[in-house]
């Protein structure tokens, strides 16, 4: 299953079923799980972890420094990537930046070409990343979200689950669960349509709509917003969307604004 011109270092734990193509790199103590497939070129290094059933692209290079002007390659951090994912080519995924931290991808993820992924990311479960995404460091990324091609994010800023995110979007704010962004630092609605083929129940859709009318269009400041929605009693759902509302990182909120069409 070890292609002959594949560099496998002695280091390395590798489970018997896993196919690694040729002149594939396996460099240091990198611990590849059962049923893995790693495509010919893929470069896999240091203290990176991948879970069962992950495919890894060809070219795709996994567990490397980070861009970090100021990063001592002494220290001790890695790669942990779960089950089930597919990462294709020339994807780069960045180890952590810190003694003992970690740039962690969750499972069943799909990542499309040539994304990036900056030191110290954290990603969860079922998203979609296509075709050169760029996300900075320590960017927090949740479940099932959606993000188009080309779509860049500075470092620092969480990014919610269910979104739907433009291709091409220039983002340095938080984008908060369950929400449409696009251009720079734009919410434009919810992700209706993502929401409903998840299977959120209409009540819970309309509360959320009811919800992200108060905070985007009350005509209130968002800590002003956040207040009064707390008077009230609200779903699990919207209730999940208001708690990150809560706690924003130093980057603050994207905010609504109205399309051009709206505009005019």
């Amino acid at each position: 299953m070890f292609h002959l011109t594949a560099l496998i270092s002695p280091d390395a734990q590798i489970d018997p079923t896993v196919e690694i193509g040729a002149y594939a790199i396996i460099e240091g103590p990198v611990c590849i799980a059962a049923g893995c497939k790693i495509a010919p070129h893929a470069q896999i290094v240091g203290d990176t972890m991948i879970g069962e059933g992950t495919t890894i692209g060809r070219g795709a290079v996994i567990g490397e420094l980070p861009q970090d002007l100021g990063f001592d390659p002494a220290t001790a951090s890695g790669v942990r990537i779960g089950k089930n994912n597919v990462i294709r080519e020339h994807v780069t995924v960045h180890r952590g930046s810190k003694p003992g931290s970690m740039t962690v991808i969750g499972d069943k993820n799909f990542i499309m070409v040539g994304a990036h992924f900056g030191h110290d990311v954290q990603m969860g479960d079922g998203n979609v990343i296509a075709n050169g995404v760029l996300l900075a460091g320590h960017v927090h990324i949740g479940n099932n979200t959606f993000m188009g091609g080309g779509a860049v994010f500075h470092q620092f800023l969480r990014i919610g689950d269910f979104c739907v995110i433009q291709g091409n979007g220039s983002f340095s704010k938080d984008i908060p669960h369950y929400c449409a962004a696009q251009r720079i630092n734009r919410v434009t609605g919810l992700n209706t349509v993502g929401l409903r083929r998840a299977g959120f129940k209409t009540d819970d859709r309309a509360a959320l709509k009811e919800l992200f009318d108060l905070i985007f269009r009350g005509g209130m400041n968002l800590t002003q917003a956040i207040a009064a929605a707390r008077g009230r009693t609200w779903p699990p759902n919207a209730d999940n969307f208001l708690q990150f509302l809560e706690a924003p990182t130093k980057k603050g909120v994207c905010q609504l604004r109205a399309t051009p069409m709206e505009s005019e």
